[in-house]
């Protein structure tokens, strides 16, 4: 069975019968795309194709209308100067609600409107979450630009996703992986490399030899452009020394080639289910399984920080507070387990 291309992928046989693939967008301008659906030089291109310039559209839209605003955000100063990565997030939730209220008038929309877009997604509250956030970051690009005198999401409050999002790996899933996948595979060079940075596979996928001097991996996150310099761990340094090859980029394509970041994904979500483990276990719940990993060896706030590259203490006081709450719990069971210990010695007199 035929994998199915990527979204806004279209393929068409020319008059040869050779088929070539086209990146078409709504808005977007028609971008061909290389090789074969999922190959590393595909998904480069495609990817770039997703991040866009400016939507050709741009111009032909109506002054004052949701796609006129979407235009202009595209090519304000605070969308231009974001990470790649965090435009194409915001893409992905700006351009459906572009899509879906292109022609309305941005002057006209109340408070009710934009809590009826987000109640139609209530039953998936994360995606809703990241709309209000969208539209949020709309209202006030049209405020600033003088499309409307006030922002209507001012006061609207996210819903409740009862989950902490990327579930975090298990020291027992750990395991079942390390069992599937022996030192000297790809699967564990990259397995290794996620739980021993700590970083995201934005950035894994282009670690390499030029990022390690002197046992130190040193990098600029792609996301944020926080500097980290991580101390190579022991597990990690064994996965590289089994490398059979001494390219400059650690992790390679069947083509020899860096990973592409959602074709990397795709893979290594391959790699779990090769390993036999549940779904829902992802590159990211590495991340956040090296954190956790980090409170329980007793490590504070800022030193997780210093590896993790977070930049909000309240983002990794979580994993501190988990770590002693365990902590504590062990405690309290040694105490118990000796006051009873002590109770059983206590002899009553006859």
């Amino acid at each position: 069975m035929m994998r199915k291309p990527p979204k806004y992928c279209q393929g068409f046989a020319d008059r040869h019968g050779k088929v070539r693939w086209y990146f078409r967008r709504p808005g977007f301008k028609r971008v061909p795309l290389p090789g074969l659906p999922w190959s590393p030089q595909f998904m480069a291109v495609y990817e770039k194709a997703m991040t866009g310039v400016v939507p050709v559209a741009a111009e032909r839209s109506k002054p004052g209308t949701v796609a006129a605003l979407v235009a202009s955000y595209y090519r304000s100063s605070e969308y231009l100067n974001l990470k790649p990565i965090t435009q194409r997030t915001y893409r992905s939730t700006m351009e459906p609600f572009r899509e879906q209220h292109a022609e309305k008038t941005v002057a006209n929309m109340k408070r009710e409107h934009v809590k009826a877009i987000i109640a139609k997604l209530a039953e998936r509250p994360a995606v809703a979450n990241n709309w209000l956030k969208s539209i949020r970051l709309l209202m006030r690009h049209a405020v600033d630009c003088g499309m409307r005198q006030d922002d209507p999401t001012v006061g609207l409050r996210k819903l409740r996703t009862g989950s902490n999002g990327y579930r975090t790996w298990t020291e027992a899933e750990i395991d079942q992986f390390y069992d599937a996948h022996p030192i000297g595979s790809k699967a564990r060079l990259a397995f290794d490399l996620l739980l021993y940075t700590g970083q995201r596979r934005a950035d894994v996928v282009r670690i390499g030899r030029q990022n390690v001097r002197d046992g130190v991996l040193t990098l600029h996150q792609s996301k944020t452009g926080t500097k980290v310099e991580i101390p190579l761990h022991p597990v990690l340094v064994a996965s590289l020394e089994a490398l059979p090859t001494k390219n400059m980029t650690f992790l390679l394509t069947e083509y020899g080639k860096p990973f592409a970041v959602a074709g990397f994904g795709n893979w290594f979500r391959d790699r779990v289910t090769d390993a036999k483990l549940p779904d829902g276990l992802s590159a990211h719940g590495l991340r956040k399984a090296a954190c956790r990993r980090l409170a329980e060896a007793g490590c504070t706030g800022p030193q997780i920080m210093s590896i993790s590259g977070h930049r909000n203490l309240k983002e990794v006081q979580t994993y501190i507070d988990g770590a002693d709450r365990l902590g504590l719990a062990r405690e309290a069971l040694k105490k118990q387990i000796t006051a009873d210990e002590n109770r059983t010695k206590i002899v009553k007199p006859a």
